[in-house]
């Protein structure tokens, strides 16, 4: 029994997250590899190479894999799947487009967002956005599963896995990248970052937003907000946490008139000490909170930019 995890990047440097995801094999399998689909990788599988627990690392070399999109990424995976009764995506974007197309080509159930490996076969996912969680038991022969990587600690980097290069598949012609949108900033990326300061509708404007920011600079933080704030147009899509955005797991969040609603909450739980600042002292934040301040949160901005 094998488990192929799948190993993101940004074209230059591997995603933090494939060490969450061997943390996750790691549980399930002691024999565990690491896909790397990129245009050149050189650089990205030592790095998947040095990960605590790999056996060996698969690198599928192509131009198709430049911009990799689901069906090249799906593609690739299944050439190789016959050789593993797992295989792990993170869940998020990359791997919620590219696992389902993998396990309806398998003919198997696809499993999201696990939170705990029970056994080779059983594992733990929340439901109800977290309000509950599911016990899940898999029959099919390979399981296909994304991770929620919040839930498992990285891996060291103290291996020495082999480096294998293996033949990739042709890029398909039905499906063509024109291009991307990305976001530059000298901030901490919201899901690896240790310190994470999020805002909601507590602030008024994008002015109020802007002294948030200046805060966050000082503390060498990450920004987040709510869905409600985003859709109001005063932050960006990125900047969102929660059910229907990121799964954050820094070593501190401090929420900044920010309510608590169940679907946001799903997103900061992971979170290893949560700070609550909010005028309402009924706000539900409070309830998961490990500190809570009751006041408004643009004073307690203004007052820590001052002692900063």
């Amino acid at each position: 029994m094998a488990v192929l995890i799948i190993g993101e990047h940004n074209g230059s440097v591997l995603n933090p997250s494939a060490a969450n995801l061997a943390a996750a094999a790691s549980a399930i399998s002691s024999d565990v590899d690491v896909l790397v689909m990129c245009q050149s990788g050189e650089g990205i599988v030592s790095e998947a190479a040095k990960l605590s627990g790999i056996r060996k690392v698969l690198l599928a070399e192509g131009e198709q894999f430049n911009h990799p999109i689901a069906e090249n990424v799906s593609a690739q995976v299944l050439q190789v799947a016959k050789d593993y009764s797992h295989i792990l995506f993170a869940a998020d974007s990359f791997g919620k487009a590219a696992s389902p197309r993998v396990a309806a080509k398998l003919d198997v159930a696809q499993i999201s967002e696990i939170i705990k490996v029970v056994s080779e076969d059983t594992f733990k996912r929340p439901i109800y956005a977290g309000a509950a969680i599911a016990t899940v038991k898999s029959l099919d022969p390979v399981k296909v599963l994304t991770v929620r990587v919040t839930a498992f600690d990285p891996v060291g980097q103290e291996g020495t896995a082999s480096i294998e290069k293996i033949e990739a598949v042709l890029g398909t012609s039905k499906v063509v990248f024109l291009g991307a949108e990305k976001v530059e900033s000298n901030r901490p990326e919201l899901q690896s970052a240790k310190i994470v300061i999020a805002g909601g509708r507590g602030l008024a404007n994008e002015a109020e937003f802007a002294e948030m920011e200046q805060l966050a600079d000082k503390l060498k933080a990450a920004v987040g907000t709510t869905r409600a704030v985003v859709d109001a147009g005063m932050a960006p899509n990125d900047w969102q946490i929660g059910q229907t955005g990121k799964m954050i797991a820094p070593d501190l969040y401090i929420g900044l008139g920010i309510s608590g609603a169940i679907q946001h909450i799903a997103g900061i739980k992971d979170a290893k000490v949560i700070v609550a600042v909010n005028k309402d002292s009924e706000a539900p934040i409070f309830d998961v909170a490990d500190y809570g301040l009751v006041a408004d949160a643009m004073d307690v901005i203004r007052q820590l930019q001052t002692k900063l």
